[in-house]
């Protein structure tokens, strides 16, 4: 008996203009396709991600499901240091307050209404894991595992996954702006400790020495913890200013 032919499934690609990274392309992606489906999933294009489970997604969605969220169940795949570093990304992001789904990346259901309601936020720093559970609406989780990845390699090096998490954590947390006034008021009453020490050492004691390594290294130590904490503020500042001129986050360049 001959097999009937695997049936085609028509696709469909977009090419953008110009490289605008991973989460603008993968908007672009679902604000193309919102009006032309019920639901929409995105996988990316590695493919490890298990697409078995497609069909966990859909009964997801058809049970009323407008968020089905893609949560990896172990990493064994992973080397130790990438299982580590995740780990703490997502404990970190958890400390200063912002709602993550654990073990999950850009794997997910999203139903026509959910993606469009994504598409009412405007910034250009995108982040999706932080922004989808912001939608607020039905959500379900499917399990899966991660397959070995079968050819090529990452295009996220340490580089950019430090960059991504930066970005995540900028974009929703105003927690280190927060820290840096902390610091800031913890070595304020330092300095009027140490200041105080200083004149009791002058005025009621012989033990004072006056030498160069007493006045650099607090002086050295005081501006690190300064041009760290202006860094931090002017991470905020330059992100306000990115918003501010509403640039449009990608252009399809052709549709194949």
């Amino acid at each position: 008996m001959i097999s009937p032919p695997p049936r085609r499934i028509p696709t469909r690609a977009l090419k953008l203009s110009r490289n605008v990274g991973h989460q603008n392309a993968l908007l672009a992606g679902l604000d193309f396709v919102a009006q032309q489906c019920d639901c929409a999933i995105s996988i990316d294009a590695d493919l490890q991600d298990d697409i078995e489970v497609f069909d966990a997604f859909v009964a997801a969605f058809k049970q009323g499901k407008e968020v089905v969220y893609g949560v990896r169940k172990r990493r064994d795949t992973d080397t130790a240091f990438k299982r580590k570093s995740a780990q703490g990304f997502y404990d970190l992001m958890a400390f200063l307050g912002v709602k993550i789904i654990y073990n999950h990346a850009d794997y997910r259901l999203l139903s026509s209404r959910a993606i469009t309601a994504l598409g009412e936020f405007k910034e250009v720093n995108l982040f999706l894991r932080g922004i989808v559970p912001l939608l607020g609406f039905s959500s379900g989780v499917v399990e899966y595992d991660r397959l070995s990845r079968y050819a090529g390699e990452s295009k996220y090096p340490l580089r950019k996954m430090l960059s991504f998490a930066w970005n995540g954590i900028t974009s929703f947390s105003i927690v280190p702006l927060r820290l840096v006034s902390v610091i800031g008021f913890v070595f304020f009453l330092l300095s009027i400790g140490l200041g105080g020490y200083v004149l009791f050492v002058r005025f009621f004691t012989d033990w004072a020495v006056y030498g160069w390594a007493s006045t650099m290294i607090p002086l050295s130590f005081f501006s690190g913890v300064q041009l760290l904490s202006l860094g931090v503020i002017g991470e905020y500042v330059g992100k306000i200013y990115q918003e501010s001129k509403a640039r449009p986050r990608y252009f399809i360049d052709e549709i194949r």
